[in-house]
């Protein structure tokens, strides 16, 4: 825990250094001509009080693993965060201020992690850091469980968030909140700016929520203050830093574009510059020099050195009492190591392709064995499904699932919560070295979606698995049958799509997740069998890392080549040998990381798919994306309408996905 400050409250001072946060957002805002004034101009004093009294923080080691960690999940407000960084010492010069929301400024219009020093996460989809801050804070405490030791433990940090009426009406942050209440994460903060408008106008416009008595019923504690009054402010975050068995939500009562004449309490103070006339009535109001611009007074600037005065000592005994934690605990330091390292065995991939039993079933069962095999070799991986597990089958076996009274397991429920389960993973995936993994439906892509596509912005290696991924669920029928769904993701920049198709498959396609540092994998798997496939006598494990090799060789130069994924790889190779045997040569390539595989050298490009020769793609979704595969020539089968409610293999014979099937369309296209 922070040290309470040495240097005691003064209103003058404090008043004084809330208006140098306040002004340095309206005078970046309005160099840009672009920016949202509002929120930090009403939010200022909260978050000084929360900087300079009780966040535990490091300047010159942002990523010092005792830090707090603090989120601006209301992310439009990000010229607080930046005033904020600045004050405090990071490398975040004035220039840079200057510089909102310019090319290649490391102030961007929203907080982006991995750009700008001290931001812990990439926001502004509201709600969505509101989640990444569950997952910080449920992340320490499974750190905890593994680290802590009598006297000192390593993981010991608390999470800060600031949500606004944005944030708490998406619905993410009720499942995200709803989950941080049943695990009793009291190391959770989370600031709610309760300022009334939304860009539209009141929030009486939509919104009747009484939202205190809503994480009441979540199981949170719950605070209401005066977001001006600093003494009250000060208690709060007292208060909720002793209560330890439940998260805290603190309201602000606060007032959008606080010290605005005409702006204060009106929705044009959210995203409009205050400019010059409105700029200066306001300074006047508040009693702030006209100019110069960007000024930060030397009492001000005093005020925060103090504060990293304060920390300093803090900072250096961590460091002396973590020196003297490892030297005793060497067992524990070790998988400090493992985990925070993200350590992966080199030969992880050949390892599980040789453990993983060989046999006809579905990739969903295939990729159980996968997970538990990788499980003993990498320590950092942990994760759960939304309430899907024994349809996904993603249960580490030799571990418990956490609970709010032991957090040392590493399977997790998240309860039918794909929103609130994704911002979860990420914010595990942000704030140590855990490689978290969450599972569901392929269909349900579509409410994981905006995770997804942040957890790739952010290139954190969270691992998406998602089964039932084709028309082959069945009986649930078009609702619960993705077809379009593998093209979205692999629509996704940084985001890499895997659907193996067989045991080998499957566990090169987990080990391909796991190595993964640079960014998010999406695991395609199946609920029907596949076939058990053989392999060229050339074959090595070493080609499944290629993303696409040749399952089955035809050297006839006018061969054709099937590329399929997943479960119709098997089918792929039937209809190859039903082609053989009325002479047309075909050959099969199983392509189960196609944006892998498009990534490759040229050479082994061209030995899988020879240029120039005629290609046919197979997979039982939408075709279109294949288009830049198969040529303007080529042939993609596939389904681009929604699905059937019948057995599986009903739906083979009516889509045309049999063997047999592929066969006869092949002979139609080519004329023969």
């Amino acid at each position: 825990m922070s040290p309470e400050p040495a240097v005691s409250l003064n209103q003058a001072l404090d008043t004084k250094a809330a208006n140098t946060i306040r002004f340095l957002a309206v005078d970046a805002i309005n160099k840009a001509n672009s920016g949202h004034p509002g929120m930090p101009m009403g939010m200022a004093d909260v978050a000084y009080v929360l900087w300079t009294r009780h966040l535990r923080y490091n300047a010159t080691d942002p990523a010092w693993p005792g830090r707090d960690r603090f989120l601006l999940s209301a992310g439009h407000g990000s010229m607080l965060q930046y005033a904020l960084l600045h004050l405090a010492g990071y490398d975040l010069p004035m220039s840079e201020l200057q510089r909102f929301r310019q090319l290649h400024s490391r102030t961007p219009g929203h907080p982006e992690h991995g750009m700008t020093p001290g931001v812990e996460t990439t926001t502004g989809p509201l709600g969505q850091g509101l989640g990444n801050a569950v997952g910080m804070a449920l992340a320490s405490k499974m750190a905890q469980a593994r680290f802590a030791a009598p006297g000192f433990n390593p993981s010991d940090w608390n999470v800060y968030a600031i949500a606004g009426d944005g944030c708490l009406m998406e619905g993410i942050s009720h499942e995200a909140a709803s989950f941080a209440g049943h695990l009793g994460l009291g190391n959770l903060c989370v600031l709610y700016d309760d300022n009334r408008i939304t860009i539209e106008g009141g929030t009486d416009l939509a919104c009747s929520d009484d939202a205190g008595k809503r994480f009441e019923a979540y199981g949170w504690h719950v605070q209401h203050i005066d977001a001006y009054d600093h003494a009250a402010i000060d208690a709060a975050f007292t208060a909720a830093k002793t209560e330890t068995a439940r998260p805290s939500l603190i309201i602000c009562k606060s007032h959008i574009g606080y010290g605005s004449p005409k702006r204060q309490d009106t929705r044009h103070a959210h995203g409009e510059p205050l400019g010059a006339e409105e700029t200066s009535a306001t300074k006047k109001h508040l009693g702030w020099p006209e100019s110069p611009t960007f000024l930060v007074p030397d009492d001000v600037a005093a005020r925060w050195q103090a504060r990293a005065a304060e920390l300093a000592p803090v900072y250096e005994q961590w460091q002396k009492h973590f020196a003297a934690w490892r030297a005793a605990h060497a067992e524990q330091a070790a998988q400090w190591d493992a985990i925070m390292e993200r350590r992966v065995p080199a030969d992880l991939l050949e390892q599980m392709v040789a453990q993983i039993p060989v046999a006809a079933n579905s990739t969903r069962n295939h990729g159980n064995k996968a997970m538990n095999i990788a499980a003993k070799l990498v320590p950092a991986l942990v994760g759960g499904s939304a309430d899907l597990e024994p349809s996904t089958k993603t249960w580490l076996a030799d571990s418990a699932a956490v609970t709010r009274s032991d957090f040392a397991g590493r399977n997790l429920h998240f309860g039918i919560r794909e929103h609130g389960m994704g911002s979860v993973l990420n914010g595990m995936a942000l704030s140590t070295g855990f490689i978290p993994y969450g599972a569901s439906f392929l269909v349900f892509t579509d409410y994981a979606r905006p995770a997804i596509r942040l957890s790739a912005i952010m290139k954190q290696p969270v691992i998406w698995v998602f089964t039932h991924d084709s028309i082959f669920v069945g009986e649930d029928g078009p609702t619960h049958e993705p077809v379009e769904h593998l093209n979205v993701m692999r629509s996704i920049p940084g985001l890499m799509v895997i659907r193996p198709a067989d045991a080998a498959e499957t566990a090169a396609a987990w080990a391909l997740a796991i190595e993964r540092s640079d960014g998010p994998t999406l695991l395609s798997l199946s609920r029907q069998n596949t076939a058990a496939l053989v392999r060229p006598t050339d074959f090595s494990p070493g080609q499944l890392r290629r993303g696409g090799y040749v399952l089955l060789e035809n050297n006839s130069k006018d061969a054709i080549t099937i590329i399929a994924t997943g479960s119709e790889v098997g089918a792929a190779v039937d209809a190859a040998e039903r082609l053989g045997t009325v002479g047309i040569a075909a050959r099969v390539v199983s392509m189960m990381a196609p944006q892998l595989f498009l990534a490759q050298d040229a050479a082994w490009r061209d030995r899988v798919l020879p240029p120039g020769g005629k290609r046919v793609s197979f997979e039982a979704g939408a075709t279109h994306w294949w288009r830049g595969i198969v040529g303007d020539g080529g042939l993609s089968l596939g389904i681009d309408r929604y699905g059937e409610s019948a057995p599986a293999e009903v739906l083979a014979e009516y889509f045309g996905f049999t063997g047999e099937s592929v066969a006869k369309r092949i002979r139609e296209w080519a004329g023969r």
